[in-house]
């Protein structure tokens, strides 16, 4: 059985569904239901059951990606774990992949692709601000993933150094660089784009049909969670909707039209 570690990032899990994300070291963790000796965790099962000061019980869980990317430190909006997950089917991401991140925010679509490409495959994330770029460094390290990452301080109307297999493009004026991604595509490469609003979906619409892409698609996600109960199952009463629209494309060599 796997135990904790000094060191190791744990979840607290409290039965009224609250959590708690912190790494393992000396010290102490106030909480809602009392207080965590951080250090008595070391030794202890993955899945056990430990307590607070107060007698409350958690379960001290290693935490999913997911876990971090809703507890992370952002200084971005940043891709919702709903649309996370149909990108990274969609660009086909796999072990061995390589992949531009262009628009690197706070880095959690970059862990997701990290995690994805393997120990075989390699992401360049492309962030602009200095600021943008330490924190998702930060957030890497601390997932264990920077090792798969090469994060460069460069406007991407440089263009790209690399050639790879697929490109994510999260930046508030996309339209402008589709043709650097096109450059950058492999043939065959798949490109997703994300955009907050109907508006610019449409420049992005009109720009890539400049190029020769394929399989243009526009999607977006709506997630219903229901509540966990067999006698009364239903939604929850809020559900997330919008979140972002997303661009799909793949490249092709030579348009048919040509």
């Amino acid at each position: 059985m796997d135990s904790v570690q000094l060191g190791d990032r744990v979840l607290a899990l409290f039965k009224d569904g609250r959590s708690f994300l912190f790494k393992v070291q000396d010290g102490k963790l106030q909480t809602h239901h009392g207080i965590i000796d951080l250090a008595s965790l070391v030794g202890k099962n993955y899945g056990s059951v430990c307590e607070t000061h107060t007698k409350e019980r958690f379960y001290i869980m290693k935490p999913r990606l997911v876990d971090e990317i809703y507890k992370m430190k952002r200084q971005t909006q940043i891709v919702y774990p709903k649309d996370i997950g149909f990108i990274l089917l969609m660009l086909d991401v796999h072990e061995g992949k390589t992949v531009i991140d262009a628009g690197v925010g706070s880095g959690a679509m970059c862990a997701a692709l990290a995690r994805a490409v393997g120990t075989k495959g390699k992401v360049y994330a492309y962030e602009r601000r200095e600021e943008f770029k330490k924190l998702a460094q930060e957030n890497l390290t601390k997932w264990g993933l920077a090792d798969r990452v090469e994060i460069k301080l460069r406007d991407i109307s440089e263009g790209f150094d690399e050639r790879v297999d697929a490109i994510f493009l999260d930046v508030p004026d996309p339209w402008n660089y589709i043709r650097q991604c096109y450059e950058a595509l492999n043939g065959s490469g798949n490109i997703a784009i994300v955009c907050p609003t109907t508006n610019q979906v449409q420049h992005v619409l009109e720009e890539i049909s400049k190029f020769s892409f394929v399989g243009i698609e526009v999607w977006e996600s709506l997630f219903r969670q229901y509540k966990p109960v067999a006698d009364r199952l239903r939604p929850f009463d809020r559900m997330v909707a919008h979140t972002a629209y997303m661009i799909f494309a793949r490249k092709v060599m030579n348009d048919w039209r040509d």
